[in-house]
């Protein structure tokens, strides 16, 4: 099975379980109710978001392309004044590329919202490289989830957080004030031509005016997860300047499609703060997302076989559990 067959193959098996959930009385939630929306975008189609949340709903083991995530599909949300997670996937990715995590922060008491892409996700690659239209629709994913979802009675706007995976991880630093320089693009590659990203821009040219590109910055954002960040070269010292919110960085210690000291490493340098740094010891560049199934490990080797020796489920459950740590310290009720 094709990778994109084995990412749509899910969404249709769930079919009208995926209701939007009803807010039930405020409680303390057990567990992890999951649904699809789709949220207006005016620049553009609608935005298929996967949305995790809090319930007392038993949960169900199920596929989500890759991996599993244990959930109630369609059930009731439990509580109020809730924080939100917003997540940007990587290049060629789709909302479910970190269930695992968003699963994790929905037991914890967060609502997230994933949203796949439109013009980079598996599907469709038109606008892969038009970088600056990714933190736009981050923006326009939080202000459905606060404005027009059935869940935004239960969300505090006021505890809000993004996480973001490789070209996502690119996406939330430029959402939280981040101005990247997209000249650099240009000489990098010359230095580097046979990078992922370089190798990206030669086949899928960015739009002629990106070095322009106007980067949308969202203040509601409070605290910040970026894991392998795309383009890391392209953030210098006063492109970061305004970065100030709480941030936990992320670096694998053997990725080979982003590799070091130009990425994470040359973020972490040029933040006006030193942020919350974790390098993962044996970790290649997948391995920032899902565990996979066996539909995964067979149909989408290149994505989910790790190198020897290292556990990619084991270190998700350490992963999963800093993550939810660092979001409860930084957007915990005044």
């Amino acid at each position: 099975m094709p990778l994109r067959s084995l990412l749509l193959a899910p969404l249709a098996a769930l079919g009208a379980a995926l209701a939007c959930p009803a807010v039930a009385a405020p409680a303390v939630a057990a567990n992890a109710g999951f649904t699809v929306v789709q949220a207006a975008d005016p620049k553009g189609p609608p935005i298929t978001v996967g949305v995790w949340y809090p319930t007392n709903a038993p949960t169900k083991l199920m596929d989500l392309g890759i991996g599993q995530h244990a959930v109630a599909a369609g059930a009731p949300l439990v509580g109020d004044h809730l924080p939100l997670i917003v997540m940007s996937h990587g290049n060629g990715g789709f909302f479910g590329g970190h269930a695992d995590t968003a699963q994790a922060l929905a037991e914890a008491g967060f609502v997230v919202a994933a949203l796949t892409h439109t013009g980079d996700n598996y599907a469709d690659q038109s606008r892969a490289t038009d970088m600056a239209n990714r933190p736009r629709q981050l923006s326009v994913l939080i202000d459905y989830m606060l404005k027009a979802s059935p869940m935004q009675a239960a969300i505090d706007p006021d505890r809000v957080g993004a996480f973001g995976f490789s070209s996502g991880g690119f996406t939330v630093l430029a959402a939280a004030g981040g101005a990247p320089d997209l000249t650099t693009v240009a000489s990098h590659c010359k230095a580097h031509p046979d990078f992922f990203d370089c190798k990206l821009t030669a086949s899928n040219p960015p739009p002629a005016d990106a070095a322009k590109s106007v980067w949308t910055h969202d203040a509601r954002i409070k605290a910040v997860v970026s894991a392998a960040p795309a383009m890391g070269y392209a953030f210098t010292k006063a492109g970061l300047s305004e970065v100030t919110l709480p941030l936990q960085l992320w670096r694998a210690e053997n990725d080979e499609i982003l590799p070091d000291p130009f990425y994470a490493s040359t973020v972490r340098a040029n933040l006006p703060t030193e942020p919350e740094w974790h390098v993962v010891p044996g970790a290649g560049h997948f391995d920032f997302l899902t565990p996979c199934n066996a539909k995964g490990l067979a149909e989408a080797a290149f994505i989910c076989t790790s190198a020897p020796g290292f556990d990619r489920a084991a270190f998700h459950k350490d992963f999963d559990a800093k993550v939810v740590k660092f979001f409860k310290a930084n957007l915990a009720r005044p």
